[in-house]
């Protein structure tokens, strides 16, 4: 997972609420396995809508989503987080989330930024014309109108998505102690290497199989 400290560029304007994940990726592109390609996918009804936002011209690879209340509702696919960071969004906008989703965009390396509903307002306004910026070192959104909008991130999500660490990233991050806690354990308590071995497994450290 790329490490994110700084998200800035074009957003897309859009403002709507409720919005579940079968908008953010229908139920037919779950047949897939693959994060690659459901980008294609990504608000298929939406884009089915003449003039709509997402196939305008002018906010073509816009990293940052700007949203309503409550995106992210619905069903716990994960697919959805996959669909927008395929479509490149790297960050999301919005009053509020389903904690389903909030945790999922985590784990996949999208900001998940909450701000007030008249924040959002201005950031809509701001982003039709200029860029928004989104800075996790100063927790701050920013335009180039001087408009700047605190806001707040458990410190643990902040760190892992500056550090660009997902779970495996974590644990990997741990490897040092953890194998000195398998050398301590193969040494002061053998018998559960022995009788691991016995059930035909491997302990790692402990040298018995």
């Amino acid at each position: 997972m790329k490490p994110v400290r700084k998200v800035e560029g074009r957003a897309y304007p859009w403002g709507a609420k409720n919005i579940d994940t079968d908008i953010i990726i229908p139920a037919h592109w779950l047949k897939t396995i693959s994060r690659e390609g459901l980008g294609r996918g990504a608000f298929e009804t939406v884009r089915a809508e003449p003039g709509n936002i997402f196939d305008d011209p002018a906010y073509a690879g816009s990293p940052i989503l700007i949203a309503g209340e409550n995106f992210g509702c619905g069903s716990s696919r994960e697919h959805a987080a996959w669909a927008l960071k395929d479509m490149g969004i790297i960050a999301v906008i919005a009053p509020s989330y389903s904690d389903i989703f909030a945790g999922n965009a985590f784990k996949n390396g999208i900001v998940a930024v909450v701000l007030p509903q008249e924040a959002i307002d201005r950031l809509i306004e701001v982003a039709r014309t200029d860029q928004v910026t989104i800075d996790l070192e100063t927790m701050t959104v920013t335009t180039p109108f001087q408009d700047r909008f605190a806001f707040e991130m458990d410190p643990f999500r902040r760190d892992c998505l500056m550090q660009g660490l997902d779970e495996v990233g974590l644990t990997l991050a741990r490897d040092t102690v953890i194998s000195k806690f398998e050398s301590m354990v193969a040494k002061e308590r053998p018998w559960i290497g022995k009788e691991s071995g016995d059930a035909g497994l491997v302990v790692e450290g402990s040298g018995r199989t």
